[in-house]
C-alpha cells in the first residue's frame, strides 16, 4: 500500500501504447465524474486505465474501477497543491521523456506511419498528448517528494521499531549472495580493428556516392536496438550518449552528413545527423565491433585461469588481483565486489544473478574460487572470461536487525512517509473543492473524505 500511495502506480499516471490504442479504437461516451480542485477526472480516464489493467492481468480485491476512480483523484489533489505551491518542472525533462516513450512506441508499432495509423492520430498530436500526462507525472512525483521528503529516522528508532514489531510482521528475507569478481577480455588485434574501419570507410563512401544511410545500418548494423529502425536513435541530449560518440553527434552542423568514425567502449561508429534541436540531437548510426580471433579467445582464458591459480595458492589477494589485473572498471577498484543496480547494495538474490554466475554458485562454498567461464556483456556485447569468489552468502530467513538493518530501516522509513501522507490527503480534502457524480458516491474508498 504504500508503494502504491507514494508512487501513485502506472495505471494512474503511464500512458501506454495499448492504452492509447484503446482510446483511438473505442466509443466511450465521455463525462465528467468529479472535480478536484480545478481538475476534472473524465469517465474516459477510468474506463482506459480499468482496460489497461484487465490486459495486464490486475488480480485486485474489490472493485478495481473504484480503486481506479480514487488514484485519479489523489492525482488531481496532488496536482492541484502543486499549483498552489507554484512547482514547476523542467521542459526539458519533460521533452527527453516525451521522447524516449515516443521511440518505444514507434519501435513497438514497427513505424512511425503504423503508430500514426493504429493511434488514428499525426505524431506531433500524439507528442502533445504525452507531454501534458508526462508533465503531471512529474509534477505529481515532485509534490510527493515534498511532502514526505523529510522522513529521517535514528538509530534509536530503529531498534524500537524492531522491538515493538511482531517477527510475524517483518518480511521474508530470500537467499542473498555477495559476489566478487574479476573480468578478462580477449585482446583484439590490430589487423581485425583496421578491417572493421575499412568497413566503415565503404559505408562512408556508399553514403556519398547516394547509398540511403538507412538501409546501410539495417543491413550491416552490430547496435540490435537501433538497426531496425535504419540506426535512428531518436532525440538525445548529450548526457544520454557516451562522451566520444556525443562530442562528434553534437559538432555536426548539416543533416545528411555523415560524420568521421568514432570509437568508443561498444566499437566503431559512423554517425548521419538527422535533425537538431536546441541541446537535443536525432541522428543514424552504424555500429560494427571488432571480434577477438580464437587465438585472442584461449589467450584470455589462460590468463584468468592463471589469475585463479594465484589467488587459490595465496600469492595474491583476490582483492589485489581484481584491482591489478580485472579489466571491469565498475568493480576493479572495490576488490571486484558487484553491485547491484537495482539498490546499490552488495548483495544479489538469485534471481537478480546472471545464469552463468548462478550455475557457478551451485558448486561453490562461501570463500571458494571459481575456474574461468564465458560471460557476455549484454551491454557492449563482448564475450569475456570472468573468474568470481562467492564472499558471503546468507540463507532465506526472517528479516533481523542484524543481517537486515538498513532493510528494517527502509521499513521504518515508508511506514513514516505512509503515516505523513495519509495526514496530507485528510487535510487536503477538507480544505479542497470536491465534487463527484451520484454514480461513483457509493464505491468503498480508503479515504472517506472525497464524499462531501
Amino acid at each position: 500500500m504504500v508503494q502504491l500511495k507514494l508512487q501513485i502506480t502506472a495505471l494512474v499516471l503511464g500512458i501506454v501504447l495499448s492504452t492509447s490504442a484503446l482510446y483511438a479504437q473505442s466509443n466511450i461516451i465521455d463525462e465528467v465524474i468529479a472535480v478536484v480542485g480545478d481538475n476534472p477526472v473524465l469517465l474516459s480516464d477510468v474506463e482506459f486505465q480499468h482496460q489497461q489493467a484487465m490486459m495486464q492481468g490486475a488480480n485486485f480485491q474489490g472493485d478495481l474501477k473504484c480503486h481506479i476512480f480514487e488514484q485519479l483523484l489523489l492525482q488531481n489533489l496532488l496536482l492541484e497543491q502543486a499549483k498552489l505551491d507554484s512547482i514547476e518542472v523542467s521542459e526539458n525533462m519533460v521533452i527527453m521523456q516525451v521522447d524516449r516513450q515516443i521511440n518505444e512506441f514507434v519501435n513497438r508499432a514497427g513505424s512511425k506511419e503504423k503508430l500514426e495509423e493504429w493511434l488514428n492520430k499525426p505524431l506531433h498530436r500524439i507528442k502533445s498528448e504525452q507531454r501534458v500526462i508526462v508533465r503531471n507525472q512529474m509534477l505529481t512525483q515532485q509534490m510527493q517528494s515534498d511532502i514526505t521528503g523529510g522522513v529521517k529516522v535514528t538509530p534509536a528508532e530503529i531498534r524500537a521499531f524492531y522491538r515493538n514489531t511482531s517477527p510475524d510482521s517483518l518480511p521474508m528475507v530470500a537467499s542473498q549472495y555477495e559476489i566478487q569478481q574479476i573480468t578478462i577480455f580477449p585482446k583484439i588485434d590490430t589487423e581485425e580493428i583496421e578491417s572493421v574501419k575499412s568497413r566503415l570507410r565503404d559505408f562512408q563512401r556508399q553514403v556519398a556516392e547516394g547509398r540511403d544511410f538507412a538501409t546501410l545500418a539495417v543491413l550491416y548494423s552490430e547496435d540490435q536496438g537501433s538497426a531496425a529502425r535504419g540506426g535512428e536513435l531518436g532525440f538525445m541530449a548529450r548526457a544520454e550518449l557516451v562522451p566520444e560518440f556525443a562530442q562528434v553527434a553534437f559538432n555536426m552542423q548539416e543533416p545528411g552528413r555523415v560524420s568521421k568514425i568514432v570509437e568508443s567502449e561498444f566499437g566503431y561508429h559512423i554517425i548521419q545527423l538527422i535533425e537538431r534541436q536546441g541541446d537535443r540531437v536525432n541522428v543514424r548510426h552504424i555500429l560494427l565491433r571488432p571480434k577477438a580471433k580464437p587465438e585472442a579467445i584461449m589467450a584470455a582464458r589462460e590468463r584468468a585461469d592463471s589469475i585463479a591459480g594465484l589467488i587459490r595458492q595465496d600469492s595474491i589477494s583476490f582483492e589485489v588481483a581484481a584491482l591489478k589485473y580485472s579489466m571491469d572498471k565498475d568493480t576493479r577498484i572495490n576488490g571486484g565486489l558487484m553491485i547491484n543496480p537495482y539498490d546499490n547494495s552488495t548483495k544479489f538474490e538469485v534471481q537478480m544473478i546472471p545464469p552463468a554466475i548462478n550455475r557457478q554458485l551451485e558448486t561453490m562454498e562461501v570463500g571458494s574460487i571459481s575456474d574461468p567461464f564465458m560471460m557476455k556483456d549484454e551491454r557492449l556485447g563482448k564475450d569475456y572470461f570472468s573468474v568470481i569468489k562467492l564472499k558471503s552468502k546468507t540463507d532465506a530467513h526472517r528479516a533481523n536487525i542484524n543481517d537486515d538493518y538498513q532493510l528494517i530501516q527502509t521499513i521504518l522509513e515508508n511506514k513514516k512517509r505512509e503515516e505523513i501522507f495519509n495526514k496530507w490527503i485528510v487535510t487536503k480534502q477538507k480544505e479542497s473543492y470536491i465534487s463527484i457524480s451520484p454514480n461513483w458516491i457509493n464505491c468503498q474508498f480508503e479515504f472517506s473524505g472525497w464524499n462531501k
